[in-house]
């Protein structure tokens, strides 16, 4: 018989979609900062086609490279979001799922509305990148994302409302196996449709469309964070009295994208009060907000990374017999530790005037973050060979 770990569907193959998303948007960080845009905050498709007319050869070649990235990623982000939506319904109607919904891993459902949220945010990416005009009709788009985002901000509440009145209402959460930060999960879900929702804040032209933008990413915001410290401290009492759970031990990295959303969040929502509300965060203001963020990451990097070497988490499920759909979850700190540099040197050490745009030091930090970028596509590659691809023979398992 032959078997591939996606025919063993869980919810948690969202993340693939999620990760392909990211990678996206960390080839968007490439036009962001390296193309011109002098008239907008964020580089359209007429910018992109006047700094390949007259840039250089090397201009060019980071341009077409940019573009391929996004496409490429885009559609499989696409692909695999079409694909668990697919086959959710069947999960939801399989003898299994009640006790799956009736157990801690029911939050584990918040993955599609944190897929979709990002596949919104992607889908963003691919109109400013590739579709000429776009910004003379975008003000009319607005509106459209801030629905679409409230909307499956509303369906992330009603799983996360579904999972408390169940556990606070007649118990049965299960303490001792919560013993990792899979509890962050519905966090990320509400951070990610946060930072969509902060988006008109930061780009429209409008007042009230970026008063309603900074308004409703603050409440999804503030209920991100709550959700975040309180699965921070149960978890790491769990831990410390049961050990991490060995499955979910990617999620001690958990924290690093909410960080990254969390900061891009307030960047956009720090834009938006400038042009609209008069109020002024200096360069300093965000060197240091960036830096501080960007600390706690590598803390917990660090951290996540130890108890994973300690685990033996890549002998078993990465490269052993006990392939899992967690491990989709190691893409998105991978991710989050490249964009975020991104904005800590163009945003914080750029703008500060520590270091020099387009120098030796500018180009030292981003080889980083290209380095993570790099390390991250071919880790996504890898994973989606090992669930998706070509079925193997059961002795072909067993003699690897």
């Amino acid at each position: 018989m032959s078997t591939r770990p996606a025919e063993r569907y869980a919810p948690l193959y969202f993340l693939a979609s999620l990760g392909a998303g990211g990678l996206a948007v960390t080839f968007f960080m490439w036009l962001m900062f390296w193309v011109p845009h002098p008239e907008r905050p964020v580089p359209i498709f007429e910018d992109i086609a006047a700094a390949f007319a007259s840039g250089t050869p090397l201009m060019q070649g980071m341009i077409v490279a940019a573009m391929a990235g996004i496409a490429v990623f885009a559609a499989l982000n696409l692909r695999y979001l079409v694909w668990n939506l697919r086959q959710l319904p069947a999960f939801r109607r399989a003898e299994g799922f009640a006790a799956f919904s009736s157990s801690n891993a029911e939050t584990q459902l918040l993955a599609m509305p944190l897929a979709l949220a990002m596949s919104v945010n992607v889908g963003f990416i691919l109109g400013l990148v590739f579709v000429p005009g776009l910004w003379n009709v975008v003000e009319y788009l607005f509106p459209l994302a801030l629905v679409a985002f409230l909307a499956i901000g509303v369906l992330a509440f009603r799983m996360i409302g579904a999972f408390l009145g169940r556990v606070i209402g007649a118990g049965g959460f299960n303490c001792s196996a919560n013993n990792s930060y899979a509890q962050m999960l519905p966090g990320f879900a509400l951070a990610m449709v946060g930072v969509g929702l902060a988006a008109p804040a930061a780009l429209s032209a409008s007042p009230l469309l970026a008063g309603i933008s900074l308004v409703t990413s603050t409440f999804f915001l503030a209920a991100a964070a709550l959700i975040v410290v309180l699965a921070l401290v149960l978890g790491t009492r769990s831990m410390l009295e049961n050990g991490v759970a060995s499955e979910a031990a990617p999620t001690l990295l958990v924290l690093i994208p909410i960080l990254t959303v969390a900061g891009i969040l307030m960047l956009r929502q720090g834009h938006g009060l400038h042009v609209h509300f008069d109020t002024h965060a200096t360069s300093g203001d965000n060197l240091m907000m960036l830096t501080r963020i960007l600390s706690v990451q590598a803390l917990f990097a660090v951290f996540g990374l130890f108890v994973l070497a300690r685990v033996g988490y890549a002998a078993r499920h990465l490269f052993g017999g006990q392939p899992s759909p967690g491990a989709y979850a190691l893409v998105c700190p991978g991710v989050a530790l490249s964009v975020m540099p991104d904005f800590w040197l163009n945003k914080g050490l750029v703008a500060a005037g520590l270091v020099a745009q387009f120098g030796t030091a500018y180009w030292a930090i981003s080889a980083v973050a290209v380095a993570l970028q790099v390390a991250m596509i071919a880790l996504v590659v890898f994973l989606n060979r090992q669930h998706f691809g070509r079925p193997r023979t059961a002795e072909a398992i067993a003699a690897e």
